[in-house]
């Protein structure tokens, strides 16, 4: 007859177990804490163009799908040269109301800069500020710094914050700037906003 476990053993048993049980649950939140977050996203974008057409759809899901097909069709329109002209004409005209002007050409440039034809987000850089020896991961939005009266060997380098929304501009010489070249730029910004907790994938 085997003899029955001591307390010692019990108690090495317990830690195990305990120990393999931590180390499960956080990897059990490793996987569903960015599936749950991205699907409460989508389910709170859902919800809020929902309520936002209630009054006119009330079907759910339905105001999304019209929201999204409302966008396509406009982009599609927007290609015509005839449909162009007009928008130009509606963006001069908003450019010129005071007040509304401001609103207005800044929430198109920040959009142009990501999405449109004048994006500024796609040179990712490593741009020297503080210090010799300390390099901060950022974006080339503007090679001609001369209209600040900095001369043409200033650049604009764009630095976003870690975990945050925000970011900072940097007016700094060219030869303080090495361009990353071997890396996408939607990489390089996720590896900035996350503080450098993900890893890199290169460029194929």
């Amino acid at each position: 007859m085997t003899s029955p476990p001591t307390l010692r053993q019990l108690s090495r048993f317990r830690r195990f177990r305990w120990r393999h049980v931590g180390q499960y649950f956080l990897r059990g939140l490793l996987v569903l804490s960015p599936i749950l977050i991205t699907l409460s996203a989508l389910v709170w974008a859902f919800r809020t163009v929902d309520r936002a057409l209630h009054p006119y759809i009330t079907a759910p899901g339905l105001g999304l799908a019209a929201l999204v097909t409302l966008v396509i069709l406009v982009g599609w329109v927007s290609s015509f040269f005839l449909m162009q002209r007009i928008f130009g004409l509606v963006d001069r005209g908003l450019e010129q109301m005071p007040g509304v002007s401001f609103i207005y050409s800044s929430v198109r440039d920040f959009l142009e800069a990501f999405v449109g034809n004048k994006r500024r987000f796609t040179q990712a850089v490593l741009v020297n500020v503080l210090a010799d020896q300390v390099w901060l991961v950022g974006f080339l939005t503007d090679e001609d710094a001369s209209p600040l009266n900095l001369g043409k060997d200033y650049v604009s380098v764009y630095v976003p914050q870690a975990y945050n929304v925000a970011g900072q501009l940097y007016l700094v010489k060219r030869d303080r700037v090495r361009s990353i070249e071997h890396l996408g730029s939607a990489e390089v910004m996720k590896y900035a906003v996350t503080g450098g907790a993900v890893e890199i994938n290169e460029k194929d």
